[in-house]
């Protein structure tokens, strides 16, 4: 399970832990089964721990919670995530200032 994926179901679990699997694929973008078997691997790892409470209309649903261990590996992923996409914010940087300069140059060469 790649990492981003990790750290996405987790940021949404802290911010929602009684949210659906169908919920969190719908926020996700993903199908019920990917976030049904990545949770399944958070749960093995320990990171996530699931309890199970009976909702209102009777049928039973669960609560999704972050386990101590899975509260300091969500640190590591967001330390992980933030530093990737700062390092494509950089690129993206770089690479538009040479478009608007190639831009630039051919306006003037116009």
């Amino acid at each position: 399970m790649p990492d981003d994926f990790q750290y996405e179901l987790m940021r949404e679990i802290t911010d929602q832990p009684d949210a659906s699997q169908r919920n969190l694929a719908a926020r996700l973008g993903v199908s019920v089964g990917k976030v049904n078997y990545c949770l399944r691997a958070l749960v093995d790892k320990g990171w996530v721990k699931a309890d199970n409470f009976r909702r209102s209309d009777n049928k039973w649903a669960y609560a999704y919670l972050l386990t101590p261990r899975g509260a300091s590996a969500k640190v590591r992923l967001t330390r992980d995530f933030l530093a990737r996409k700062e390092g494509e914010f950089e690129r993206l940087q770089v690479e538009i200032a040479k478009l608007r300069g190639e831009l630039q140059q051919e306006r003037q060469d116009a």
